[in-house]
């Protein structure tokens, strides 16, 4: 019978790089030495490239261009504060061998062949893939505005056999440019793995966050200052005494800033394919295992602090940028003018040739974060099916082969949305609501597994317990106030509107 062919380098990684595989050959004693612990880390990398994407370039800045410097503090908390519960997970893969979701089907509760949780999980996915058609059609807009007449061109020859088509692209000419971005990240998940992932996104890491720190290096010698009492003043938590709009906004910034809870799903599945649970080895009650245990985990420390470090100093250049910059010219990125827009933050700085620089750097960030994203994405559906017992597999060949067909649907359907949508802002702040009301559940699933299923010898610090538990109680309370208002002043009075209801006060 026919089978369709993998790439040998895909499958190569496949068959002798099994992360859910704890052979005894592979067992490997951590590093001692800082340069050589250095060395080790990547799933961080991996998430930050995630991480500074769309949440950071559309909804960051756009926050920081509507309410100035009134979020910084929500900006830092939320940097910070969800790395504590990404380290428990972490903790957790590699001292037991389980990803995320393996993790959380063996959780006590209802279950429909896979656990409530489990489920979640897969409807804050589909929600989520509304942000990567964001990305796809940031990248787009990009594009466009970097060639105009790229698309008119093409407008001009499609017309000729389809008229129709071609009046859709010179009504929405960033179209054809999003469909070739799609086009290509799907060309790049299928022509690797993991290995190649890491390469990619640590070179686009530096050389996106290495511009955006340049040019806020750069502001005090424009016309936009970065003034100390705007700081000080946007380090004082004011969120109940904001519009219930800001609030929303809010929410879902800090959704997704950070370590979002996609990406707090996908780290420790990142943990496995760099190999930390595999050079630790299978659960053994012995000195040795406890020594590399807790070796590994160290390194998985440091791997996760470098990348929170890199995120943080990212994101907030990024809302400095369209606090100031922006906010001062009453600028508000959205819509088909949203990366137009946008690009005005570095022109004040290095002047107006600056612009093409920054579309460059829209088209790696947002492609950056569509082609890590629908990695993470891909292998998480692949695991999600094996769990809830849709599909089974034979060998590490057939998972690989699922992953490989979610690596084209993740592209693809995002450029649907987009498509169907075509309103970037709107589709990351859907997705980022989303994101938000799922972190106390991926945070209260933390906390279960570091009290009742974690090694106790692995156990990490009071202080790191303490941490965990207020982000657990501060994620909550900002959930659950976020969800009642949007409930209560958006979602209500449309439901009763739409009934011929008027709501009274």
């Amino acid at each position: 019978m026919f089978k369709r062919k993998v790439p040998e380098d895909v499958v190569v990684e496949a068959i002798s790089y099994d992360p859910y595989a704890l052979p005894n050959d592979a067992l490997q004693e951590p590093p001692e030495k800082l340069w050589l612990a250095l060395r080790q880390i990547g799933p961080g990398i991996i998430l930050a490239g995630s991480i500074i994407g769309s949440g950071e370039l559309l909804l960051t800045t756009s926050l920081g261009a509507e309410y100035g410097f009134a979020f910084l503090w929500l900006i830092l908390f939320s940097c910070l504060i969800k790395v504590f519960i990404q380290i428990e997970l972490g903790r957790y893969a590699i001292s037991s061998g389980k990803p995320t979701l393996g993790a959380l089907n063996e959780l006590p509760g209802p279950r429909l062949g896979a656990h409530w949780l489990v489920w979640w999980w897969l409807i804050m996915l589909l929600a989520t893939v509304s942000q990567l058609g964001a990305m796809a059609g940031g990248v787009g807009q990009a594009f466009h505005l970097a060639f105009p007449k790229a698309a008119p061109a093409l407008a001009r020859v499609s017309s000729l056999g389809l008229p129709a088509l071609g009046d859709k692209i010179r009504e929405r000419p960033d179209f054809p440019w999003a469909i070739a971005t799609a086009v290509v990240a799907v060309l790049l998940l299928l022509s690797g793995g993991y290995r190649r992932i890491e390469r990619l996104t640590t070179i686009m890491i530096a050389a996106v966050t290495t511009i955006t720190i340049l040019c806020v290096a750069a502001l005090p010698a424009t016309g936009y200052p970065l003034r100390v009492a705007d700081f000080a003043a946007g380090l004082k938590p004011n969120l109940f005494s904001l519009p219930t709009v800001a609030v929303t906004a809010a929410f879902a910034t800090f959704g997704i800033t950070g370590v979002g809870a996609t990406e707090l799903y996908a780290y420790p599945y990142w943990c496995l394919e760099k190999g930390y649970a595999r050079f630790t080895g299978a659960h053994e009650n012995t000195t040795d295992w406890e020594r590399r245990a807790r070796g590994w985990i160290k390194v998985m420390y440091l791997d996760a602090w470098v990348s929170m470090i890199v995120f943080t100093v990212a994101t907030v250049c990024f809302y400095c940028l369209g606090a100031t910059v922006l906010h001062r010219q009453n600028l508000h990125p959205k819509g088909v003018g949203m990366i137009d827009t946008l690009s005005q933050m570095y022109v004040p700085v290095f002047g107006s040739w600056t612009k093409y620089l920054f579309l460059v750097g829209v088209c790696v960030v947002l492609f950056k974060t569509l082609y890590v994203s629908s990695a993470a994405s891909s292998r998480l559906m692949a695991d999600f099916l094996s769990l809830a017992r849709l599909v089974r597999y034979a060998d590490a060949n057939a998972r690989a082969v699922w992953i490989r067909r979610f690596c084209i649907f993740f592209p693809m359907g995002a450029l649907i949305l987009y498509l169907l949508v075509g309103e970037p802002r709107g589709m990351v702040v859907f997705g980022g609501f989303f994101q938000g009301i799922t972190l106390p559940v991926i945070a209260a699933a933390s906390v279960f597994l570091r009290f009742r299923r974690t090694d106790p010898r692995l156990a990490p610090s009071l202080l790191s317990d303490l941490a965990l538990w207020i982000a657990l109680v501060s994620i909550t309370v900002i959930a659950v106030y976020a969800s009642w208002d949007r409930l209560s002043s958006q979602i209500l009075p449309s439901v009763l509107g739409f009934f011929g209801v008027a709501q009274r006060g």
